[in-house]
């Protein structure tokens, strides 16, 4: 029996199946021109995750997925799709980030932003979960010391916020400042949720007490670096300036860098 161009056609018809709807976004999502989103708990109430294959791009309060997809088209160009629910993996290591575990990867799709708000977003990254560090802190930390109010925008920017922790990130008075996503008393709920006491700390600001220091080890620390925490009260020593700890004997902390926060102010 001979087989025909015909019966292998017919065969290869056979053969035919309907893509499922979800197979395009994720393609598209994959390759980074489209992205993906669902809903996580955060302490703040559920958010928005959006992200393709290049990283998470968004994290905001949406209520509204139509209004979140008109919004998002028109801020990145690119559509995005309900995925009903985030990745394993991407959920396990966001929950891990909120739990204060700086290690675990989470890439961020960053496109369309200055390489000085990156910087900015990157630097902010390294504040350990429960500490916090005055916009001026970041300023010197990335060289640029005078660029104070700039930082202050572009932490307001944050595509990313939680992930990339600007909550962490208060005004150079010490006061608590504002926060985008929702406003000065989400930030204070993410900070107590980290262990730290925000009207303790805008307490410590309006006495003008800037750092901390040990007089057992002579070490000199911004109030919440994790080794001001561990001084007993009794060798705690407030300071107003980081000029009066020097003169007193004290060198400052390799880890919270307090003299960053005096260049740039």
């Amino acid at each position: 029996m001979t087989t025909t161009d015909t019966d292998v056609e017919a065969a290869m018809s056979a053969l035919r199946t309907t893509a499922p709807t979800t197979l395009r976004p994720a393609v598209l999502a994959e390759v980074g021109l489209a992205d993906l989103y669902a809903r996580f708990e955060s302490p703040i109430g559920p958010l928005v995750v959006a992200w393709n294959g290049l990283g998470v791009c968004v994290v905001e309060a949406a209520d509204d997925d139509d209004a979140f997809e008109t919004s998002h088209l028109t801020r990145t160009g690119r559509t995005a799709y309900d995925a009903g629910e985030l990745p394993t993996r991407l959920a396990t290591a966001i929950a891990r980030r909120l739990e204060g575990d700086r290690r675990v990867r989470i890439d961020l799709d960053l496109r369309g932003h200055t390489d000085f708000e990156r910087d900015v977003w990157h630097k902010a990254l390294e504040i350990p979960h429960g500490e916090v560090r005055p916009y001026g802190w970041i300023a010197a930390e990335i060289g640029r010391p005078k660029a104070v109010r700039a930082v202050g925008t572009a932490l307001g920017h944050n595509p990313v916020p939680l992930i990339v922790p600007c909550h962490r990130v208060v005004r150079s008075d010490g006061m608590i400042g504002q926060y985008s996503l929702g406003g000065p008393e989400n930030k204070r709920s993410i900070l107590r949720a980290e262990g730290l006491d925000p009207d303790g700390l805008e307490s410590v600001a309006r006495s003008g007490i800037r750092f901390v220091g040990s007089d057992t080890t002579h070490i000199v620390c911004l109030p919440t670096c994790h080794a001001a925490k561990r001084i007993a009260s009794r060798h705690r020593v407030p300071f107003r300036s980081l000029d009066r700890a020097t003169a007193a004997g004290y060198r400052t902390c390799r880890q919270c860098r307090p003299g960053s926060s005096v260049m740039a102010a």
